[in-house]
């Protein structure tokens, strides 16, 4: 916009783009109306959960990813009236997701032989996704589980340890034989 000032021009300053609004903070509205029986409301904010909580199962729960996922969203469908503060939703979310996708690893883990990690997108070279995903296949679930909480999610020790329901020296203990096997079989 411009306008004129005693024969000069002025030039106003460029408007900012505006951020994107946080899909966390929009989930608000949603979860109390579904909360109050909305199913649109349901339908969008499971369609708001769903990539999260993939992304949180694969590297626990291996192969057996999408049971993972659909055991964690249907513990959220079904766990949602409790939910008291819809502020909380990420963080109530990650502790169902993940208690789940051990649940699931566990069980296929007495079932079948570890899987693959092919559908994880990784944001570096092939090569390197491949590495990872050979050492991540030979840790146990327990070891994948404490990685992912700490490593990707960047949580602290107490809130980790909190939501796999272990002792804190327990994470603790897991997380330094997690990297250690890790760094043990890593290629070099």
């Amino acid at each position: 916009m411009t306008s004129t000032r005693a024969g000069t021009v002025q030039q106003s300053p460029p408007s900012r783009p505006t951020a994107p609004e946080d899909p966390w903070s929009a989930a608000a509205p949603l979860v109390l109306a579904a909360q109050s029986g909305d199913a649109m409301a349901l339908d969008d904010l499971l369609s708001l959960l769903t990539p999260y909580v993939s992304r949180l199962c694969r590297p626990i729960a291996l192969h057996n990813s999408a049971d993972a996922v659909q055991e964690a969203l249907i513990a959220v469908f079904q766990g949602l009236p409790r939910l008291k503060d819809p502020r909380a939703l990420y963080a109530w979310v990650r502790t169902i997701t993940v208690r789940e996708a051990v649940r699931v690893a566990r069980r296929a883990e007495r079932e079948t032989p570890v899987g693959e990690f092919d559908d994880i997108a990784w944001p570096c070279s092939p090569e390197l996704a491949v590495d990872v995903r050979d050492v991540l296949r030979r840790l146990s679930t327990e070891h994948r589980a404490v990685l992912v909480l700490r490593e990707l999610e960047g949580l602290d020790e107490r809130t980790a340890s909190d939501m796999l329901d272990i002792a804190c020296g327990t994470l603790k203990s897991r997380l330094h034989r997690a990297r250690h096997s890790f760094r043990k079989a890593w290629p070099r």
